[in-house]
């Protein structure tokens, strides 16, 4: 199988314009991006498949003159596919056009909050006290644990009757001989 160099130079132009398309902020150059990539992924798949033979159904008597079928489905879905997020990409376009005049993705309050942040990494480094050393605990005793557990004991409306890793206590009702 020997495939072109030209298809597949074309194919890795397409592959790397349509990532670089779709890191823009534009929606418009998304849309683009996304349409160079699906037609970088059919070309992948033509050059996978290898030489053209005759058609599958045709009835050939030579099984290796016929030419595989997966990558012509694969591709025929893979068109379906970016036709549907084309169409979604288009209706996003038209509607943030209709309710901004723009096409391109602002930035919200969290962005930037982030983007404003100190990255200098002495600047982010917080000192401990020896007094803040006390504050500080591993939830070890029962003050300052974060949750208590209740059982049958601290409240009467709870009724424990999980399975739990104890030694059965007998019961009255035991020694009577009844089943629960």
């Amino acid at each position: 199988m020997t495939a072109s160099l030209v298809l597949i130079v074309i194919m890795a132009v397409l592959f790397a314009g349509g990532v670089y398309a779709m890191l823009e902020r534009s929606l418009t150059r998304v849309l683009i991006g996304f349409l160079l990539l699906g037609n970088a992924a059919n070309l992948l798949l033509l050059i996978v498949m290898g030489d053209p033979g005759a058609a599958p159904f045709y009835g050939a008597s030579d099984p290796d003159a016929v030419s595989d079928p997966l990558p012509q489905a694969l591709t025929l879905t893979a068109i379906v596919i970016t036709f549907a997020v084309s169409a979604f990409l288009l209706a996003l376009i038209y509607r943030s056009w209709q309710l901004g005049q723009a096409d391109t993705v602002q930035d919200d309050a969290e962005d930037v909050a982030i983007r404003e942040r100190p990255t200098d990494e002495d600047a982010m480094d917080v000192e401990v006290e020896e007094e803040d050393d006390d504050a500080t605990t591993d939830f070890v005793g029962t003050e300052a644990a974060p949750i208590r557990l209740l059982r049958s004991d601290d409240v009467t409306a709870i009724r424990d009757d999980a399975p739990a890793d104890r030694p059965y206590r007998r019961t009255r009702a035991d020694e009577d001989g009844d089943d629960r």
